[in-house]
């Protein structure tokens, strides 16, 4: 028997899966556990690997700090803090600059 969650609306433990979704045979709700198909942004990395807080990013290419003379260099090592949902997608700390957004596209997961 296999350990499939039970459905969100009803809470019947006699959900199936069919294809990618599950599907409840009583109420006929049908969701996903996919972080793709549930409706939630989903922050990737310009290889397209899913990226989540806590997790260490590296950067791809040398960026100019607004406002300062200072450049984060390529390969970096940065902590994602958060991950937030606007233009600049990361929330980090970079040693040597501070407290920092960058855009997805510009990094990779490491």
């Amino acid at each position: 028997m296999t350990d499939l969650p039970p459905c969100p609306q009803c809470n019947c433990e006699y959900s199936y899966e069919d294809g990618a979704l599950l599907v409840c045979p009583e109420c006929a709700h049908e969701w996903s556990t996919d972080p793709e198909f549930t409706g939630e942004r989903v922050y990737k990395d310009v290889n397209g690997n899913i990226l989540n807080e806590g997790d260490y990013v590296t950067i791809i290419k040398d960026l100019k700090v607004k406002g300062t003379s200072k450049v984060a260099k390529v390969g970096t090592r940065v902590k994602i803090n958060r991950l937030i949902d606007e233009d600049h997608d990361i929330d980090c700390k970079i040693d040597g600059i501070g407290a920092m957004k960058l855009k997805t596209m510009f990094v990779k997961k490491a």
